[in-house]
């Protein structure tokens, strides 16, 4: 196989753009570094589209190698063909190769390995003939041997039709017409085992539906509920075609002493050999579609959560709320430094409110607070009720927000954040959390494994290793994107950045605490283990403001220093300039690029990219993003009436529709068809996490606490 090819093909680029990839990616270089510096080579690959190469590239070079080893095997036992060898190498999967190999897959004892052990074989071929012209009595008398333990000529027919049932099941022609065919036709059904029973699953009691057509959230509920023993789930095959197709394909000889027996051997090995693996590999290849549907999902949720802008120049309170224990406080400055922490108990059973509400207003005094930063959590909505009555006895204004408070006790109770606060409880590290998930989200939320952070849907039932990788891969194309203050950067926050390990991440931690701040990027290559190789990949991506070189302070990589510097030279600017942002109209002043660029020796691509950055130097990408709704009053879910109008954030994007949070602290869904007026296959067409949006209410269910929400007619 050319992989090379295969790869072009697949991702619709061109060839020389798979191959300079595929280069690039065996030399060390990472995913976002290839995507930001090597753009001329790749013919300006996206990090998503890089991404992708990758996982197919690994899978290819996979299939290869088990292409090599099946091959070796089956050569070894002298049964390799021509014909079987070119198979082989060009199936395009690895069911393929399974497929085809089958037959020569040693095998545990089967019934037809015990047949053959007994010399059954030559009647088995013979009855495949189909031109016997005696009896097949009188011809299995003739394999009646007590010392093989064949008894009577039923006992060789018998042995025969195993043989033959192994063999038809062992063919990869049959198997992929019958998984084809099972896929086409096929019906997946789920079934209650209690009927009676209430739970989350009670759409599934009775659930019908083709296995083409399937939604991948189906997939992964139906799988959920039958582990939990709560749904029978199967896959109902066209059974009738299929044996249609086996006996056309099979019983190529009218003959009334084989046909009966053929067709005997042909139900036996569907029923008992082929369809219960073929229903286990199409309810795999479901549930892995459905997962990998469900992953992509996951990330696009991520990384518009991640994306979210920070809230700068602020001094905020983080509000960790709890009943019995008190509400957790922390104030963090707006560099989010910790400056005080206590815990107040203004819910019950202590219900001590004017005692809460004294300590809040001289820590707002001391301070000079101006958000407040409240966790979703247990008690949220009564310590909102709280913060609302404060507000208004306050002369100054000051503003709430509630953030999702997902992953922050696994955060809080992590040896991540002992070694961060090793003084604190864990609701402290919480209302710590709460704060700087407001000011800087990407900083804070990377210290949390991603799968907890609560934009996924059935996140728990995936392949794990599989959802870890591409959710690692989401937070270090966001990292990056971003870029990070060398100086101020958490180790946690540092690993992320392309070619730094854990390990580095610390060293540079500790170099910058030994050392003092970085003032210039080449220092990174006195960190320990930080070599050329990781200093290329990372150096572009770690910021310096007020370092010795004002572009330390950009995205543009240290190789392109000397380009930029006679670039600023031949337009009339210097590297001062640059230091107070003084170079904003250099764009205006390039003409011609690439003929710039072949005077400076860059690609014309990486020209352009320069000239951007010194037009906005350390530009924060996240500024775009929708900024966070801050309130200051209260709703509650019996204050919602159908028609009611509101703005809202979205929080979650799962297959089915949106959750929107619309200041009651019960999210609402906006179901898929309520998102907009033309039809959508993926609500993620329509919206992303964090968007500010404009619904309606449709109806509210006290009881269930749910809200149904339309965005149909109101944000255009």
């Amino acid at each position: 196989m050319d992989i090379i090819a295969t790869l072009a093909e697949e991702l619709g680029i061109k060839v020389s753009q798979a191959e300079a990839a595929v280069k690039l990616i065996d030399e060390g270089n990472t995913i976002p570094f290839i995507a930001r510096y090597r753009k001329e080579a790749t013919g300006a690959l996206n990090d998503e589209v890089l991404r992708n190469l990758f996982d197919r590239l690994t899978y290819l070079r996979n299939l290869e190698e088990k292409k090599q080893t099946v091959l070796a095997s089956i050569e070894e036992q002298g049964k390799l063909t021509e014909e079987l060898k070119a198979q082989i190498l060009a199936a395009t999967t690895q069911v393929a190769v399974d497929d085809l190999y089958r037959p020569y897959r040693p095998k545990r004892r089967t019934r037809a390995t015990i047949a053959k052990e007994k010399g059954l074989e030559p009647l088995a071929n013979l009855i495949m003939l189909q031109m016997m012209e005696t009896s097949l009595l009188e011809e299995a008398a003739k394999y009646i041997d007590a010392e093989k333990e064949v008894n009577s000529a039923e006992e060789a027919i018998a042995g025969a039709k195993d043989i033959l049932a192994e063999f038809i099941s062992d063919d990869a022609a049959y198997r992929t017409a019958i998984r084809d065919l099972t896929f086409k036709k096929g019906r997946l059904i789920s079934l209650a085992k209690d009927p009676e029973a209430e739970s989350v699953y009670e759409m599934y009691y009775e659930f019908d539906e083709a296995v083409a057509k399937v939604a991948g959230h189906r997939v992964l509920a139906v799988n959920r509920g039958e582990k939990e023993k709560i749904l029978n789930v199967k896959i109902e095959a066209p059974t009738e075609d299929i044996i249609r197709y086996l006996e056309k394909k099979i019983i190529t000889r009218d003959n009334k002493e084989t046909s009966p027996v053929l067709v005997e051997v042909i139900a036996d090995a569907y029923e008992r050999l082929i369809a219960p693996s073929i229903e286990r590999e199409i309810r795999n290849e479901l549930t892995e579609k459905a997962e990998d549907g469900a992953i992509k999902v996951f990330g696009k949720n991520l990384e518009q959560l991640l994306m979210q802008p920070p809230i700068a120049g602020q001094v905020v309170l983080g509000w960790d709320p709890a009943f019995r224990t008190g509400c957790k406080l922390a104030v963090v400055d707006p560099t989010g430094k910790v400056l005080d922490t206590t815990v107040i108990y203004p819910t019950a059973p202590q219900n001590k409110v004017e005692e809460a509400k004294a300590v809040l207003k001289k820590l707002i005094s001391k301070y000079h607070i101006t958000l407040i930063s409240l966790g979703n959590g247990t008690a949220s909505r009564e310590s909102e009720q709280v913060i609302v009555s404060l507000l208004k006895e306050i002369p100054v204004q000051v503003q709430y927000i509630i953030v999702n408070e997902a992953g922050a006790s696994v955060y809080s109770a992590s040896k991540l954040a002992t070694e961060e606060f090793p003084n604190f409880d864990v609701g402290q590290r919480s209302a710590t959390s709460m704060a700087r998930r407001l000011q800087d989200p990407l900083a804070e939320l990377v210290k949390i494994d991603p799968k907890s952070i609560g934009v996924g849907q059935y996140q728990h039932d995936m392949n794990q290793k599989k959802l870890s990788e591409a959710l690692g891969g989401v937070v270090e194309d966001c990292v990056n994107k971003v870029g990070v203050d060398l100086n101020t950067a958490s180790a946690s926050l540092l690993e992320y950045i392309s070619g730094i390990s854990k390990p580095i991440a610390k060293n540079i931690v500790l170099y910058r605490e030994e050392n003092g701040e970085f003032t210039s990027r080449s220092q990174l290559l006195k960190v320990a283990k930080l070599g050329p190789k990781a200093y290329e990949q990372c150096a572009g991506f770690m910021r310096i403001s007020g370092g010795k070189n004002p572009l330390d302070a950009t995205g543009v990589h240290p190789e392109s220093y000397a380009a930029t510097k006679e670039l600023l030279a031949k337009l009339g600017y210097t590297l001062e300039d640059v230091k107070s942002r003084n170079v904003a109209g250099i764009s205006k002043k390039v003409s011609d690029y690439k003929k710039l660029a072949a005077e400076l020796e860059v690609g014309e691509l990486t020209l352009r990219d320069i000239v951007k950055e010194l037009e906005k130097p350390g530009r924060d990408p996240r500024e775009d993003m929708p900024k966070p709704i801050l309130r200051s009053d209260v709703l509650e879910m019996k204050d919602l009436t159908p028609g009611m109008i509101l703005k809202g954030t979205v929080r979650n994007v799962i297959d089915f529709g949106a959750f929107v949070d619309i200041g009651v602290h019960q999210d609402g869904l906006v179901h898929i068809s309520q998102i907009c007026d033309r039809f959508i296959k993926h609500p993620l067409e329509a919206v992303s996490v964090g968007d500010i949006v404009e619904v309606k209410v449709m109806s509210v269910d006290l009881k269930k606490q749910r809200i149904q929400l339309t965005m149909k007619g109101i944000n255009g």
